[in-house]
Order: C-alpha cells, then sequence, then structure tokens
C-alpha cells in the first residue's frame, strides 16, 4: 500500500496566545527548537501541550484582573510589541484591565461586527482565560465595541482605540474589523499589557493589497490540520493571499474527478533520501494527495481568515507528474513521477486534445477555488521536447511562430483567454513574459527583480516573489546546526531589508507593484517543524514590509521577542537563527585557546559558561575574545531584558576541535550549486547534514597550520544523487578518477598544488566511513584543497561531514 501522510481531523484551530507573565521566550524554548529542527519528524506543539500552556496563562493572569478602572497615570511610553507596526500609533493617558465585567459590544444588526466580535471571543479567551459575553448595544463602560462605520476610509482599513473606559475598533467592513481585533490581540499579549491594555489611538490601513505566502505542496505535502496552522499564523500577521503550489514534476496533489490517474498514479513518487525514512522503506512509494472537499475545506478555513487561497496548476512545464499519469497529453516519451529535484523536461504538447485536458482541469480547480487569480506556472519550461517534436514543429509553422519562447507565449495566452472567459484573471511566473500574454495578466516576478521591472512597465501588475530573498529554502544561518537546505543564507535582515517597489520602476508605474509573498518550496522541508523552521519569524519581517508604510529594522528587532512568544503559546517553534550565537575557537599557544562569540544580529546581551552549566541572566556577559584552557566546554545565550531569546549554543573546545573542520566550516570549491543534504539513513541516532556542491565534489579549508607531520581523518558517505540539472549537467566538474569509487585527493594551497595525500573511498564499501591517511612534513599556513575524483551523479555522489587532523 502506498504511503499517504495522515490526514489530521478537520479542527478548527484557534490561538493560545500568550498572556502576560508569558511575556519573552526562555532558553528552554528554544533549546527544544534547536535539539529538534534537523530531526526528520518534527511536529508542531500539540493540543496537551497547548492545554498546558492555557492553564499556566490562566493562573497567571489575576494582576490584570484586579487593576481598577478608570486609570489616570499619565501616558505610558513603553514601546509596543506589534508586528507588523500599524500605520499611525498614537499613545493616550490610562489601560484597560479586561475581566469578568468586560463585554464585546456590537450594534443590533451588524453581522459583520458579531462575526468578529466571535472570532475575538476566542482569542481573548484563550489569552485571557475567560469568556467575555457578546451583546448588543451601545458602547459603553467596560465593553470592547466593534462596528461597522463608513467614515473609516481605505480597503482593510481600521480605527482602535483604548482607553481607560473602553475599546472602540471600527471599520467600513468586516476585514477591517477582523484586522482591528487581531491588533487587538497584539495588546492583549504585549509586555505592556501588565496592567492591562495599553491606551492606544491608531489608525491603519496596509501598504499593499498583495500580502502572501506561497507553500510547495508537491516535493513535500502536508496535511490539512498544517496548513490551517499556517493560516491561522498568516492570518494573526495579516497576510492575506496563500498561494497554494499544488502540481509539479514530483507530484500531482488535487482530485480532478475527470482524470482520476492524476491522483491515482501522479501523486506517487518512488522516494529518495530521506523520503525514505517518511514511507519507511525504498520500496513504500511517497504519495499524498488533496481531495476537493479537503481543498474546499481548506478555502473555507482561509476565507474565515480574510485569506485568499490562489491554487497553482503548473503549465507547460513542471508537468512530469502529470504526463507520466497521461502520456498522450506529453511529447510522445514515457515518464515517471520525478524523484528529482531541479528542472525536469516534460512538457505538455500543444494540441487541441491537450488544450481539452487543460480546461477541464481549470474547470474543476475553479469549482473548488473561488479566487479571481488562477496561477498557471509557466516556469522553467525546458524546451528540448517541442524542440525535437515534428508535432510541435508543425503548430509552430502553422501559427507562424519562429522559436519555442513564442511557442510557450502562445500556450500561456490561450490558457489566459480561457480563463478570463470564466471572469477570472491569470496569473505566473516572469517567464511569461517571454511571449504574448493576455494584457489582464499578472506576473510574479522570481527571477531577481527584472521581471517586475519589465511588466509593471509594460502595465501589467506585479507581484514580488524573488529568489533569492524571498525564497525560504535558502537557510537563515551559516550556524551549523540549520537543517538542510540551500547555503547562500538569506537572513532575517535580508528579508526585511528587500524593498517591494524595485529602483526601476517608475513613479507612475509603482501602483502595478501589487505587493510580495514568501517563497515556500520545499524540497528540503519534508515535514510540518521544518516548514515552521524555515517560515518562521521570516513570515514577520515579510508582514511588516507589506502592511507598514515604514521599515525601522533595529525597531523591529526590539519587537520580535514578544512575537516569539506568541509564537511558542500557538505551538510554532521559530528558527532563532538572527539570535543565536556562534562560537568560534582558536588556538593561542601553551594549551590555550581564544574564544569569540558573535551573533547575526548583535541584537541583546550574549552570556556564556565554562563550567558545564547552561548560562543564565547573571552568567558573565561577552565582552571581547576571551582565553580558556583546553579542553573547556564553552556554552552561550542571547539575553534580551534578562529572558534568552536564542537557544543554547556549546562547543567542546580541545586539542582535537582546534584541528577539526565539518564541511559547514570549510568553503565549497567554486559555489556552483551548494547545498546542505541530509543522510537517508541514522548515523549514531541522527541523520547529519552535509554541505557539498552537487556540480564540484571540492572543498576549501582555508588558513591551516601545518608544523610537522599530520594524520588526517575523513569522515565520508555516500548520497542519492536526486538532481535534475538539465543545460547545467554541462557544467559538472570531473576529475580523473584511478578506481571506479574514486579517490579523496588534499592538494596544498590550490587544487592544481602539490598533491599532499590520496585516499581510495573504496574503503568506505559506499556508505559511511572514517577514513585516514597521512600528510607529508609541510611547515607554515596553508590552504588545503580536498576533492572527490571522478563525477558526481548519475546516482549517487560522495560528500564529507568532518576532516580532522592528528
Amino acid at each position: 500500500m502506498a504511503w499517504r501522510p495522515r490526514m489530521a481531523a478537520h479542527n478548527p484551530r484557534s490561538f493560545i496566545p500568550l498572556g502576560p507573565v508569558d511575556i519573552l521566550a526562555g532558553p528552554a524554548f528554544f533549546a527544544a527548537a534547536y535539539r529538534t529542527q534537523s530531526s526528520l519528524r518534527v511536529s508542531h506543539v500539540g493540543v496537551p501541550m497547548r492545554r498546558i500552556l492555557l492553564l499556566a496563562l490562566a493562573t497567571g493572569l489575576t494582576a490584570c484582573a484586579t487593576q481598577p478602572r478608570h486609570d489616570t497615570t499619565p501616558v505610558d511610553t513603553t514601546p509596543l510589541s506589534l508586528i507588523p507596526m500599524p500605520a499611525q500609533v498614537a499613545r493616550v493617558a490610562g489601560h484597560f484591565p479586561i475581566d469578568g465585567s468586560t463585554k464585546i459590544a456590537t450594534a443590533a444588526g451588524d453581522t459583520q461586527a458579531k462575526k468578529v466580535a466571535a472570532q475575538l471571543q476566542g482569542w481573548l479567551r484563550q489569552a485571557r482565560g475567560i469568556t467575555l459575553p457578546i451583546v448588543e448595544g451601545k458602547a459603553g463602560a467596560d465593553t470592547i465595541w466593534l462596528h461597522t462605520e463608513a467614515s473609516v476610509k481605505g480597503i482593510e482599513a481600521y480605527a482602535l482605540d483604548v482607553d481607560d473606559k473602553g475599546v472602540r475598533i471600527a471599520a467600513n467592513d468586516e476585514t477591517g474589523l477582523f484586522y482591528g481585533a487581531v491588533t487587538l490581540w497584539q495588546l492583549a499579549t504585549d509586555p505592556t499589557a501588565q496592567n492591562g491594555l495599553p491606551g492606544v489611538h491608531i489608525v491603519d490601513k496596509p501598504r499593499f493589497e498583495w500580502r502572501g505566502l506561497m507553500l510547495d505542496s508537491s516535493r513535500h505535502f502536508q496535511s490539512v490540520s498544517d496548513i490551517e496552522h499556517l493560516l491561522d499564523q498568516m492570518a494573526m500577521h495579516k497576510l492575506n493571499t496563500f498561494h497554494w503550489h499544488l502540481t509539479d514534476d514530483q507530484g500531482w496533489r488535487l482530485q480532478i474527478e475527470k482524470y482520476p490517474k492524476l491522483t491515482d498514479v501522479a501523486s506517487c513518487r518512488k522516494p529518495v533520501g530521506p523520503d525514505i525514512a517518511l514511507t519507511g522503506g525504498a520500496d513504500k512509494p511517497y504519495c499524498g494527495f488533496y481531495t476537493k472537499e479537503e481543498a474546499r475545506q481548506v478555502v473555507a478555513y482561509a476565507a474565515e481568515r480574510h485569506i485568499t487561497v490562489v491554487p497553482e496548476i503548473e503549465m507547460p512545464g513542471h508537468a512530469q507528474a502529470a504526463v507520466a499519469a497521461y502520456p498522450k497529453f506529453g511529447i510522445g516519451k514515457s515518464h515517471t513521477v520525478s524523484s528529482d529535484w531541479g528542472v525536469n523536461t516534460a512538457l505538455f504538447n500543444v494540441d487541441d486534445g491537450t488544450f481539452t485536458f487543460l480546461e477541464d482541469v481549470l474547470d474543476e480547480v475553479m469549482e473548488v477555488f473561488p479566487s479571481t487569480y488562477i496561477h498557471v506556472g509557466g516556469d522553467e519550461a525546458a524546451k528540448d521536447e517541442w524542440e525535437h517534436s515534428p508535432a510541435v514543429q508543425a503548430k509552430m509553422k502553422s501559427l507562424g511562430i519562429t522559436d519555442e519562447e513564442k511557442m510557450q507565449g502562445w500556450f500561456v495566452a490561450r490558457i489566459g483567454e480561457y480563463l478570463e472567459q470564466h471572469h477570472r484573471r491569470l496569473i505566473g511566473w516572469d517567464e511569461i513574459l517571454d511571449g504574448k500574454v493576455p494584457a489582464s495578466a499578472t506576473v510574479m516576478s522570481w527571477r531577481g527583480t527584472q521581471g517586475a521591472i519589465k511588466a509593471a512597465n509594460a502595465g501589467h501588475d506585479v507581484v514580488m516573489a524573488p529568489s533569492p530573498n524571498l525564497y525560504m529554502d535558502y537557510l537563515q544561518s551559516s550556524l551549523p546546526d540549520e537543517p538542510a537546505g540551500r547555503p547562500n543564507v538569506q537572513s532575517l535582515e535580508s528579508v526585511y531589508t528587500f524593498n517591494p517597489v524595485p529602483d526601476g520602476v517608475p513613479a507612475d508605474k509603482a501602483s502595478h507593484i501589487l505587493g510580495e509573498q514568501l517563497t515556500m518550496f520545499t524540497e528540503y522541508q519534508p515535514n510540518w517543524g521544518r516548514v515552521q523552521h524555515a517560515i518562521f519569524p521570516r513570515v514577520a519581517a515579510v508582514a511588516e514590509r507589506t502592511w507598514s508604510p515604514i521599515a525601522d529594522w533595529n525597531s523591529f528587532l526590539t519587537r520580535l521577542p514578544a512575537q516569539f512568544s506568541r509564537y511558542r503559546t500557538a505551538g510554532i517553534i521559530p528558527a532563532d537563527s538572527a539570535f543565536a550565537v556562534a562560537i568560534d575557537a582558536k588556538a593561542s599557544g601553551n594549551d590555550k585557546a581564544s574564544v569569540t562569540l558573535s551573533s547575526q544580529t548583535g541584537f541583546g546581551k550574549i552570556r556564556y559558561s565554562t563550567d558545564g552549566t547552561p548560562p543564565t541572566a547573571q552568567s558573565p556577559e561577552y565582552s571581547g575574545p576571551f582565553e580558556v584552557s583546553l579542553p573547556t566546554t564553552v556554552q552561550a545565550i542571547t539575553f534580551a531584558n534578562d529572558f534568552g531569546v536564542s537557544g543554547p549554543r556549546s562547543a567542546v573546545i580541545d586539542a582535537k576541535s582546534l584541528l577539526r573542520r565539518s564541511s559547514d566550516q570549510l568553503d565549497t570549491c567554486s559555489n556552483k550549486l551548494a547545498v546542505r543534504v541530509e543522510s537517508p539513513t541514522l548515523i549514531d541516532g541522527v541523520r547529519p547534514v552535509y554541505k557539498v556542491d552537487i556540480m564540484d565534489t571540492c572543498w576549501v579549508w582555508k588558513g591551516v597550520k601545518l608544523d610537522g607531520r599530520y594524520g588526517v581523518a575523513i569522515d565520508v558517505n555516500r548520497l542519492p544523487f536526486n538532481y535534475a540539472l538539465w543545460k547545467d549537467t554541462a557544467g559538472i566538474v570531473t576529475r580523473k578518477a584511478k578506481s571506479r569509487d574514486g579517490e579523496i585527493e588534499i592538494h596544498q594551497d590550490t587544487c592544481d598544488g602539490p598533491k599532499l595525500t590520496t585516499i581510495p573511498l573504496a574503503k568506505a564499501k559506499g556508505g559511511p566511513a572514517t577514513l585516514d591517511g597521512i600528510l607529508p612534513k609541510r611547515e607554515g599556513t596553508h590552504d588545503l584543497c580536498i576533492l572527490v575524483t571522478g563525477k558526481p551523479g548519475p546516482s549517487t555522489f560522495w560528500v564529507i561531514d568532518n576532516v580532522q587532523l592528528r
């Protein structure tokens, strides 16, 4: 029986926000994240944990409930931890405690306000431990008043006032009221809420209309419950568009009743690499799809949270799964559902029968998804099959089309016309600009920003989703405990400082920039825990840049600790990469080492210990490099206001560690296509992650002090090579090998420098092993080039883990 990820029963998840006693996440929380983020089977905090947190919060709220009414203290100027920061915020005098006498009030017959009132009631019940009654009537003392009001101008806009007499949220529609309620919830979970909701006057509306997140469910599949969990968090960040990537070469994930093979065949692939651990065996396929009813459930769940679901059905490329199920819609070649990441070459053909198939598919897609936009992909359509197909070439000739790129433009335009006939709009990746597309087509710019500039200047609307800036499969730091992914770091700051309006778009065209979105492709995110690590807290950065009119990175950093606590109580384990401590040690002579500590942002205070105990808020504060005797274990945590904002990091510093480097600490030689890949098998109870350039298996250890003769031990492993590189295959570096399995060579200074040793890889017998060699006597400081002979692929390739000099 094919393995399919278990689909959780429908469980509309409301939040358990933090109470005022749980202001910042402590070291223990991030320690759990640190321990589990590289595990293949991470799951989010389940209901029992959330109940424990709720009980803890409910028992700690008496201070807020006993505050006197009508506080007349001066205006509190303590910064608010709101994300995204509203457009206009003014502090006013007073606080408004929420207690048993508080009511949520709406006008009689105001159905929109009543709906939002019920949602707010649930959030405050879980944040405050009490259920506030919802009543009809006018605003008065002890009330949270929600009402629609035409005087509030702007789509999704709202006004929010809090003082010692009550709370008032006004908007011209339900969506504005919803976002006003979200801001009120954030105030209730803000550190300043110790004495009740802080007094504020907020007038707010979003900067952009498209505030989105794309999730790839084709490469790896998520349960409906996990997607609902994500939608919950999107709503509380005021994101409004969920771009759902449902089809690709590696799997077709949506039920289409007219074409059952799309789920019977195209939803399953042979497991390769870590997928084997998910399915339970190399002979058990990796499968999963959403029934139309499950997809409708996601759409309805999102709509309750004012989120539009935009489905993506890829064409004409990324079609291998579909063509594997229905070869007649391809170019005549036999295909299987791909197990390889990258650019596969299978395309849909261009005859009328294929367009009938695609229109039938789109009919069922439009039946499930009411969104104005339908995403049709259009990216990375390798034209090899079209170039060699007599039928496609004949069709091009009959249409007067001179090249395959223009043929793709014709293909996409025909689909766009069909969508327009059904009152929908086409959106596609920026390759659709390579041909003629409908004027109404919207472009999603992913190949940097040039597609956006070209599209906006041509009068097309644009959604910014550029790689690498907003691609979440890039790692968030260079720390060795990051999970598998692409190691060209896209830090939290780089996400935050990306400007959604490119410089090349003139002012009179800037209105064509609809907004931006995070893009979460999931080749290296096989489970919900990994998805969380990649998205959070970077989603907060995108939320602020698409909502708030002013960007302030330093202010954003100070507001993140409270946001991390909100994540904690919602069952989210965010990446602490922005705050985590990197520990670097260098020999300083006489059995001592000099230790340098640093974090990516420099935020907060680094505190450390050297006595084997975890650091606390009272531990020494790091102020500069310090010396330790060998051996010593150094542990470090970043603290903000005496609360840990990172998990503990530790390093054993001894004579061996000073002469050891992991693949993460080495440079790749050419950086053609570097990735951090995960072992498909457990080694000593964990799955190691290796940094490697899959097109050039070569590493450099810079600045090695070679004094005398050294033994060398290298940990190696052989992994599946499941990459479809298309034209990049020609760039794979091949080095002459002396044997079938190849060798490891170590060269001095450069990879063409003197060869210091050769170690046969046959000794590893195709799996994880430690190989020993001898380096001849050398003096001075040199770079070491460590390379693998032979050629990576086509089915396996060698990686190294640690290099240890002895």
